[in-house]
């Protein structure tokens, strides 16, 4: 018996054992194959490693999607995009630009393309910003498990976005996001006591500042250090 004799439930079956580029290589062998791949029903899970992975063609998006997960665990992330911009070199900058819109970008058609995502998982994804996840919320009204970790530019806003407009969440995780403030997590805490809450080191950590108040306070070292 070929393996194209199977009917499309048992081809969606085998292929639920593949990883992503094992999915699409077979897909390539012919029609029936094709159709299967592109059956919306196969991926209701996601999970991506690096920024890069999300440009590639080995996975559809569709209203089957229940479960996100984007962790990018690199020294590139503490080494350059969790570095405050204006702090950045200009070769800093360069790197970033290379890659800075494109989580957001994916997830701004995670929008438009999965309802019923139940669950979000973001790591290391030092670019995405509240707007980007609170029109997630927005759009996946049945969210109910929501994963931040090490995301430095998500701040109380989210917090906010979170107790507007996630109705249906019922877990809550912002670890190692530098940007979140003890007064925000109390608001959800009270706002929203139904939602498991976690921030693991997150409103300890020292927040970004503004150039205009640390600039001066440089120039006041730098100038003691020459007359010292």
């Amino acid at each position: 018996m070929h393996l194209i004799q199977l009917n499309h439930e048992c081809l969606l079956h085998l292929f639920s054992f593949l990883d992503k580029d094992s999915r699409r290589s077979l897909s390539l062998t012919c029609h029936q194959l094709r159709d299967v791949f592109l059956d919306p029903c196969l991926w209701n899970l996601l999970h991506f490693s690096s920024p890069c992975q999300l440009k590639r063609d080995n996975f559809v998006l569709g209203p089957s999607l229940r479960y996100l997960t984007i962790c990018w665990y690199s020294s590139r992330v503490l080494q350059v995009c969790n570095i405050e911009d204006w702090l950045k070199s200009s070769f800093q900058k360069d790197i970033c630009s290379k890659h800075e819109s494109v989580v957001s970008t994916f997830l701004s058609h995670v929008c438009q393309m999965c309802p019923n995502l139940l669950s979000l998982t973001l790591s290391g994804c030092g670019h995405i910003t509240d707007q980007d996840v609170i029109s997630v919320l927005r759009s996946c009204r049945k969210l109910c498990y929501l994963h931040l970790e090490n995301c430095v530019r998500i701040t109380d806003c989210t917090l906010e976005g979170v107790v507007a407009h996630g109705e249906s969440l019922e877990e809550l995780m912002v670890d190692f996001c530098r940007n979140i403030s003890h007064a925000g997590l109390q608001a959800v805490r009270e706002k929203r006591p139904d939602i498991q809450l976690s921030a693991e080191r997150s409103a300890g950590m020292i927040p970004d500042s503004k150039p205009e108040r640390t600039v001066p306070l440089r120039r006041m070292l730098h100038k003691v250090l020459e007359f010292s």
